[in-house]
């Protein structure tokens, strides 16, 4: 490895140092990615193995690195994927929702564009995956009682494989009253339950006489 592409080179740089790897980092975020793209795929087509790494996850899932993966496959580059962590999935295991049939939506919209793809979902039968940014994720509950209902079924996950791991698991409504008295705190996954399908059967009836 001739180089390796960090989301922060801070913290890449104290794993690998802890495991006593030296090699020269890089950094390559959602900020500097489209500016520096060019670069590393010239270097990789002159000989150079690149590695990139993200500070928490998987690279390219809500992390850098989509844009250099379709670069170097446009460029003929090869491409090898180590399976690593990615927070959405042990979140999605122990929702208790159904997760032999999911998908995934990264963050939502922060403003423009939050209701209508809230709206796009809300007949979605899948369990729905999202991201949330602590901050905002007592305003996102609240904002998906129009399209979800008070009664839906909601597992918020926070801080997975850390010390202060958590999982709270209820209807939309107890999740909502939970952290408007709880603040919290870390890196959040929600997961949402699909839409039942009697619910949604009900609703195409009523479209339809409509």
């Amino acid at each position: 490895m001739d180089l390796i592409l960090a989301e922060d080179t801070r913290n890449t740089g104290i794993l690998l140092k802890r495991f006593g790897i030296s090699k020269p980092l890089r950094s390559f975020h959602l900020n500097n990615e489209h500016k520096v793209l060019s670069q590393y795929v010239e270097l990789i087509k002159n000989g150079q193995k690149l590695a990139l790494v993200s500070d928490a996850g998987t690279p390219a899932i809500s992390d850098p690195g989509y844009l250099l993966v379709r670069a170097c496959i446009e460029n003929n580059i090869d491409v090898e994927c180590l399976p690593g962590p990615v927070a959405f999935i042990p979140a999605l295991v122990a929702s208790g929702l159904p997760c032999d049939r999911f998908v995934f939506e990264g963050f939502l919209p922060a403003k423009k564009g939050k209701a209508s793809k809230l709206e796009l979902l809300s007949m979605e039968q899948r369990t729905i995956v999202f991201y949330e940014a602590p901050h905002r994720l007592v305003k996102t509950l609240k904002e998906m009682i129009p399209f979800f209902g008070l009664d839906r079924r909601v597992s918020v996950s926070r801080e997975l494989t850390k010390m202060f791991e958590e999982h709270q698991r209820g209807s939309l409504q107890e999740l909502i009253a939970h952290f408007e008295t709880t603040a919290p705190k870390g890196e959040i996954v929600v997961v949402v339950g699909g839409l039942p399908k009697k619910w949604n059967e009900r609703r195409t009836e009523k479209d339809l006489e409509c």
